[in-house]
């Protein structure tokens, strides 16, 4: 067996997972899906929980890595959480699949203690890069954060399965708006209002000289 093949064994892995959470790990339906023997699969995987553990530990990974991303190439960090909804919206439009974690959350009692540490890292994760972007982009104070950070994921992570239950990404799209208008989330016309404000504080005080 080659790194590739257990880079394929993860990827596919991932996506059934999405799909079908943890019990949806079947070797035999993995093997199927990426070509080799499922006796294969244990040359890396040794076992169910183990095969999990490595698939949610990429994920919330990756998903750290994209933030982190996101964050460094917007031009403000007010521009980051406005994409930040992205992130949960491709899951849908890639064959109306979830948030790996959201769903394995969902099946939480019934998870091997080393995948449920993984799956909490991926709320964990997100709750960081939320509280630091929030703060960064002076959106509230660091009072106000946790909170605020939480409402927004969980906000969010509501949104994806209202809309995978109904397979209408348009719903999802809908609920983002929603949020965005009664506050939760920055929007543009926020960002417009600021700079409007901002000019005409800067014209005050250069009129007022």
């Amino acid at each position: 067996m080659t790194a590739n093949a257990r880079e394929d064994i993860l990827a596919a892995a991932k996506l059934l997972a999405q799909a079908h959470g943890y019990a949806g790990l079947n070797f035999r339906d993995l093997a199927k899906q990426v070509g080799i023997k499922a006796a294969s699969i244990y040359y890396y995987f040794p076992s169910k929980s183990d095969l999990a553990v490595a698939v949610a530990k990429r994920y919330w990974q990756d998903s750290a890595a994209y933030l982190e991303s996101l964050l460094q190439n917007s031009a403000k960090p007010l521009d980051a959480l406005r994409r930040y909804p992205e992130t949960f919206r491709w899951a849908l439009a890639n064959g109306n699949r979830i948030c790996l974690c959201s769903f394995m959350s969902a099946q939480f009692d019934d998870l091997p203690a080393a995948v449920k540490k993984e799956v909490q890292a991926f709320t964990d994760v997100n709750l960081a890069w939320l509280k630091k972007t929030l703060v960064a982009a002076k959106v509230v104070s660091s009072g106000d954060v946790e909170k605020r950070a939480r409402a927004i994921y969980s906000g969010i992570v509501g949104a994806q399965l209202m809309a995978r239950s109904r397979a209408d990404i348009a719903l999802y799209d809908s609920l983002i708006e929603s949020y965005r208008a009664a506050g939760l989330l920055p929007s543009e016309k926020v960002r417009m209002a600021k700079s409007a404000y901002r000019k005409e504080q800067r014209n005050a005080r250069n009129n007022g000289e």
